[in-house]
């Protein structure tokens, strides 16, 4: 009973302390916070990003051919060169498949040669032919003019007819014979065409069982074993990458950018890189690449997107490692001797007009008054002002105040 009455009592005090506390501020003005209008030397804004550090030029190895890794020469964070010899694949099918066409390609230059001999022969034969057409021609004339003397009989001149067509019948199929022939060589001559293309990809096929580094760079990350399988890759489905190697020389911090920032930055602006691997260690950078598209989404949950911005350090640390995670602030603007006020204090009534506009409130001998204002640069929690006189008081807070404060609404401060 006594506890309840305590209870009682406390509500009672709370709700007349509540009913004091609001006349007091109906009659002395509304509560709030004040700031003044402030000239800033140098106002900086600022894009902050989030990301990792890859090397500007780096290649994932995979291997063209399919096979047991019988060698593995390198380890991971071990210095390569171009040509360098990584990996090596068993050779022994690539090795007897190239053996194969080699052999295939000596037998279709065999029968090139073949078709040659065959073709000298033909020659030869329409040479005799010719001859043979030659003389039974002679022989006809003779027998003509003499069958006209009435020296031989008819039936002499019909033999040297004969044999004279038959002659010119030979020369004709000497030279069909010759024409086949030819063909025959030139479609000989293509398959042997064919089979130095045969030899030289079962050349290449062997050849590419020794796997060698494309670029000068270092293993940054390997991910098989010796005595592993090795696939190439098909339609769908991707093929065994062996290792990394990376370009050292040259960094990027590789950073995913909100798309309410993007549009606020263009290559050339410079950075500020920071490592959480490296604390107390800010790396100059500038931005070299800014992506053309957002960023494929990860989750079936709406977000904002994002972009992927490159920006290059402009000095190589041997420390750095792919995959570091990093942070960079992108300066995308700079002002100098403006004006600034809170970022909070700015607001946004409605004109004269009717039309909605920015503005501070100012406050005059307790007085608030909502003056137009035109805004500019932000930097970090203040914001670049045009309008409003230096060294004049304006309302900076709470929230609630800002959201709710009326022109000409009395002021008293904290």
């Amino acid at each position: 009973m006594n506890t309840r009455r305590l209870l009682a009592g406390a509500v009672v005090l709370a709700l007349a302390a509540g009913a004091w506390y609001a006349r007091r501020g109906a009659e002395d003005g509304t509560l709030a916070d004040l700031s003044t209008v402030t000239r800033t030397p140098s106002l900086q804004s600022y894009v902050t990003a989030s990301g990792e550090i890859v090397a500007t030029r780096f290649a994932d190895i995979g291997s063209a051919s399919m096979g047991r890794l019988v060698s593995l020469t390198v380890k991971e964070g071990e210095a390569v060169t171009a040509g360098q010899v990584v990996a090596r694949i068993d050779p022994v099918q690539a090795s007897a498949t190239a053996d194969a066409a080699f052999a295939g390609l000596r037998a279709l230059e065999a029968e090139v040669g073949a078709a040659a001999n065959q073709i000298r022969a033909a020659q030869a034969d329409l040479a005799a032919a010719e001859a043979r057409a030659t003389d039974a021609q002679r022989a006809l004339t003779r027998a003509r003019e003499l069958r006209q003397a009435g020296l031989i009989a008819q039936a002499e001149f019909d033999t040297a007819q004969a044999t004279s067509d038959s002659a010119a019948a030979q020369v004709r199929a000497a030279e069909a014979s010759i024409r086949r022939l030819e063909e025959a060589r030139a479609a000989a001559d293509r398959r042997v065409a064919q089979g130095r293309a045969d030899v030289a990809r079962a050349r290449d096929q062997l050849a590419k069982t020794d796997i060698t580094a494309p670029i000068d760079g270092v293993v940054t990350r390997l991910d098989v074993e010796e005595g592993e399988m090795v696939v190439i890759g098909v339609q769908n489905q991707p093929g065994t990458i062996l290792m990394t190697i990376s370009d050292l020389s040259s960094i990027n911090a590789e950073v995913k950018v909100a798309e309410a920032d993007v549009l606020r930055l263009a290559t050339g602006n410079t950075a500020d890189v920071t490592l959480e691997a490296l604390p107390g260690r800010t790396f100059p950078g500038r931005v070299v690449e800014i992506g053309a598209s957002a960023l494929p989404q990860i989750g079936t949950q709406a977000a904002a997107r994002e972009f992927r911005v490159k920006v290059r350090l402009e000095t190589a640390v041997d420390a750095l490692r792919p995959g570091l995670t990093c942070d960079a602030e992108i300066l995308v603007a700079e002002r100098a001797n403006v004006l600034t006020v809170p970022l909070q204090a700015v607001v946004q009534r409605t004109g004269a007009s009717g039309a909605p506009e920015v503005g501070v409130f100012v406050v005059t001998d307790g007085i608030a008054r909502f003056t137009p204002a035109k805004t500019g640069i932000i930097g970090g929690l203040t914001i670049e002002i045009e309008g409003v006189p230096e060294g004049a008081s304006i309302v900076s807070g709470p929230f609630q105040v800002l959201r709710e404060i009326q022109d000409g609404e009395r002021i008293r401060t904290r």
